[in-house]
């Protein structure tokens, strides 16, 4: 199986890893959807991504925002998920209730509910792809990523089972250079990038490019479901 002549809709598609998902998915001739909350980033993906590329809002915080979603894109084939703030990693002592759920809304409750609507609507022969992460076996960057990624892993398999013949999967990343770290101050943020890059066996901070191909896998890969699939360079081997 390949993308080629598929529809694949991409939610969170606008920026960084979703928006690689997409520009891989579309160079290997599949017709991309990408969806996000603000027009103008919408706008902004569809000048990026090669023509017959498609692009809509949607608000998660709409109850019914996913459902005239459905009505305005039709059939896909391929549910990609990689929607998700800017990462929390405050420690357990500065957490509030209002800061958990605001974390988990976009990343764990508008994953599953997208799935809830997409997943009985996908052609025969489709799939979902979830986003999880390497904080699910890594409590470095503290209690809420790890505590989503966990999650986001159980979440896979079970949906694998119950949606079935629909292929479930999830990417777990490791540290990837996305405008996800860009509200953590530069310097800071390059001093992560610099020792992450003299910790992982490969010795680079992983890219947008190398995370993509393995969504485009996880679309092409018949006989998989229910499965995590890292790519993190090999950290979690050290």
């Amino acid at each position: 199986m390949t993308v080629q002549n598929t529809t694949v809709l991409v939610i969170g598609g606008t920026s960084g890893i979703g928006l690689g998902v997409a520009r891989a998915v579309a160079d290997r001739g599949a017709t991309v959807i990408v969806a996000s909350r603000r027009r103008s980033s919408v706008d902004r993906a569809l000048a990026e991504l090669p023509a017959g590329a498609r692009g809509t809002t949607v608000d998660l915080a709409d109850p019914g925002a996913l459902d005239r979603l459905v009505d305005e894109v039709g059939e896909v084939d391929h549910l990609v998920y990689t929607a998700g703030e800017p990462l929390e990693m405050s420690a357990l002592a500065d957490l509030t209730p209002d800061a958990v759920v605001g974390f988990l809304s976009t990343r764990f409750i508008g994953a599953l509910s997208a799935v809830r609507v997409f997943g009985p609507r996908l052609r025969a022969g489709g799939s979902i792809t979830l986003t999880s992460g390497t904080a699910a076996w890594s409590p470095g960057y503290g209690v809420l990523p790890s505590s989503l990624c966990g999650a986001m892993n159980a979440m896979t398999a079970a949906l694998a089972v119950e949606l079935a013949p629909i292929r479930v999967n999830a990417v777990a990343p490791g540290l990837i250079r996305t405008p996800l770290w860009d509200a953590v101050p530069e310097a800071e943020r390059q001093e992560l990038y610099d020792e992450d890059a003299r910790r992982v066996p490969l010795g680079r901070v992983g890219e947008v490019a190398d995370v993509a191909r393995a969504y485009v896998y996880c679309m092409e890969q018949e006989f998989s479901t229910g499965t995590v699939l890292t790519v993190e360079g090999g950290i979690l081997l050290v």
